[in-house]
């Protein structure tokens, strides 16, 4: 145990975090059984083993960070994760039949619980904060900010692969007088999003994307690519093209990787997003070719950063309403999902990209707003 906990605390030395001290990013051990966990099993033991509450920091979202610029995620755990590579190298963890499983696992935990922890308008994906002051307010100018990109106008038809609670799709038909065909895989997104856009001229499915046939003016999707997963990427942007009519404009905006990678972080693929697989740019610009034109890429992961530590200063808030129902491991399951993801975009490990893509017989070029 000692050589552990020696060779643990030299690594923890390299980011400036220290077990026992006095500043808000240092941990304070309960069990020492935390050294052989997190130098065995990597990131899977530094969150199994905070969810078990054998350690605690006062800003998980600054430890971190700290962690990830000094990138010791690179030199501990690696045998471990060696099966969860090999795993999404073989198989195909996204295809159609697992396509809803993320659903259960995830975005079914109920539609109260996330109205409590997200903007007004239920939009599940990182805020715009360039001008905005509160979460409200950047998740609209957001909002904006696609429909303008994409050149809006009343009476097209659009379709938001992926549509969540259905935020865009209101906005789109309220604010811009468009049509909009929203799908997801949750069952509990699409109850909701259909009773919000009641009234309007919006349609939500429970749909898999690789069913879609219709045609579109315009295609959104936000927050969605990050579950295709790299041996879906192709079939996923030729659904998008037999989709879009000939003039006109797909907005694709993802998490993205730094580097390419065969499989994500494996505690948040264990319990917050099973069978995720975060693109890289070079993985998107393959996926591409000899079907789209990439118009415009705006990066903008560290306003993501903002709208995580908002989400969890919400979610903290409404805490005591789900306690009983969900227990305290969830609650620090959460927390610890929410503030590292938080230190991730902080530390520029991942980002957060706006895509504008555009069919190849598409002519006229594309004029760029921001």
């Amino acid at each position: 145990m000692s050589n552990l906990k020696h060779t643990t605390q030299e690594m923890f030395s390299l980011a400036d975090v220290k077990v026992g001290g006095d500043r808000n990013w240092d941990i304070h051990l309960h069990n020492d059984e935390f050294y052989r966990r997190v130098i065995s099993d990597g990131s899977l033991g530094l969150g199994e083993s905070y969810m078990d509450g054998w350690w605690d920091v006062e800003r998980l979202d600054q430890f971190t960070y700290r962690l990830l610029r000094a990138e010791l995620h690179k030199k501990i755990g690696k045998l471990k994760l060696l099966l969860p590579v090999a795993k999404a190298k073989m198989l195909n963890l996204q295809s159609k039949s697992r396509a809803f499983e993320v659903a259960k696992a995830h975005y079914n935990l109920g539609n109260d619980f996330f109205k409590h922890m997200l903007d007004a308008r239920m939009v599940y994906t990182g805020a715009y904060w360039r001008k905005a002051s509160n979460l409200d307010d950047a998740q609209q100018a957001k909002l904006e900010l696609i429909c303008r990109k994409i050149g809006l106008k009343a009476g097209m038809r659009v379709l938001d692969i992926g549509c969540g609670w259905g935020g865009f799709a209101k906005y789109a038909a309220e604010e811009y007088g468009t049509k909009v065909l929203g799908i997801t895989v949750s069952a509990q997104q699409a109850d909701y999003a259909k009773r919000v856009c009641a009234g309007l001229p919006v349609e939500v499915r429970l749909q898999d994307y690789r069913e879609l046939r219709e045609r579109f003016d315009r295609i959104v999707s936000l927050g969605m690519f990050e579950h295709v997963g790299h041996k879906n990427h192709y079939i996923y942007m030729q659904v998008a093209r037999r989709c879009l009519e000939d003039d006109g404009l797909f907005l694709l905006s993802t998490i993205g990787d730094n580097i390419t990678s065969a499989a994500t972080d494996a505690w948040i693929s264990k319990y917050i997003f099973p069978n995720g697989d975060v693109p890289s740019l070079a993985q998107i610009a393959r996926a591409t070719e000899g079907l789209f034109i990439i118009e415009d890429l705006h990066n903008f992961g560290a306003d993501y950063d903002k709208t995580l530590m908002a989400w969890f200063a919400n979610f903290d808030r409404a805490w005591d309403q789900f306690k009983a129902h969900y227990g305290e491991r969830f609650y620090r399951m959460w927390k610890f999902y929410l503030l590292s993801c938080a230190g991730a975009f902080r530390a520029r490990q991942i980002q957060m990209w706006q895509i504008v893509l555009a069919p190849k017989e598409r002519i006229g070029g594309y004029a760029r707003i921001c």
